[in-house]
């Protein structure tokens, strides 16, 4: 059976594509889109993906309303927050370590749910991937 191999892109409306494009460039480093098809899209490193349809009233979206939320795989979590609460942006830790890693959670500036994830257990991102 054929398969994808990955995320080619995720797309969502925004109020504000330019200044929200912008944040996300600078406080998580994710790249913009190309201006033209012969630059390269921002590439994320090889690693677990985890891909959730919820229930319509899961709590993991923090309000009823909203549609979609985004986790980012990161190398060191504390670095991670540490870098965003010296922007100003609030990002509360969770207080428990889980089986497959730590998490924190933060909102961009449209109030959609950010949760940033350092894995650990069998989803450990390994020097060799």
């Amino acid at each position: 059976m054929e398969r994808v191999t990955g995320i080619g892109g995720i797309f969502f409306r925004a109020s504000a594509p330019e200044a929200l494009a912008s944040w996300y460039e600078t406080h998580l480093g994710v790249g913009r889109p190309p201006d033209t098809y012969d630059e390269r899209s921002w590439e994320t490193e090889a690693g677990p993906t985890v891909f959730a349809p919820l229930p319509s009233g899961s709590e993991h979206f923090r309000t009823p309303g909203q549609q979609w939320a985004i986790n980012f795989r990161v190398r060191d979590l504390d670095a991670m927050v540490a870098q965003l609460r010296s922007a100003g942006i609030q990002a509360d830790v969770h207080e428990q370590d889980y089986p497959n890693g730590r998490f924190a959670e933060l909102s961009d500036p449209e109030g959609t749910p950010i949760q940033l994830w350092e894995p650990a257990g069998a989803d450990a991102v390994r020097a060799s991937d």
